[in-house]
């Protein structure tokens, strides 16, 4: 619950109310009354804090909305955009990710894909062809 909770920007004890209000919403309860978000409830909660936080519906006019199915894929689409704030933090665990590929592939930070390639052929005794 907490990494969905800071995915998509909503407190947890948000999340156990709206669980009360949206049928819909019915996460996997586990062990220990550990709650299990699906893909498609997190699009759904990300949909919720749209309706109520920025298109400021009601919790009643918000299940309303999402019973209705004239939603259009605009709307839809809406509901999953990032903050920027979930942008950056997406590209600097990018940065991090490709940083450790780098360091195990033994390329040096900021070189290019293809110059740990060039390297590799220059150190095989092979000519690179010119560019």
């Amino acid at each position: 619950m907490g990494e969905v909770s800071d995915l998509c920007g909503v407190k947890p004890h948000v999340l156990r109310y709206w669980e009360q209000e949206f049928t819909q919403l019915k996460p996997v309860k586990r062990r220990g009354n550990r709650r299990y978000y699906q893909h498609h409830e997190v699009l759904l909660i990300r949909r919720i804090r749209s309706l109520l936080y920025e298109q400021g519906f009601t919790i009643s006019g918000a299940r309303n909305r999402l019973g209705d199915a004239r939603d259009t894929p605009h709307d839809q689409d809406a509901a999953v955009r990032l903050s920027g704030a979930e942008m950056q933090a997406l590209r600097n665990e990018l940065g991090n990710v490709s940083a450790m590929l780098g360091e195990a592939l033994g390329i040096k930070p900021g070189a290019q894909a293809g110059d740990a390639h060039a390297a590799s052929i220059q150190s095989s005794g092979v000519s690179a062809p010119a560019a």
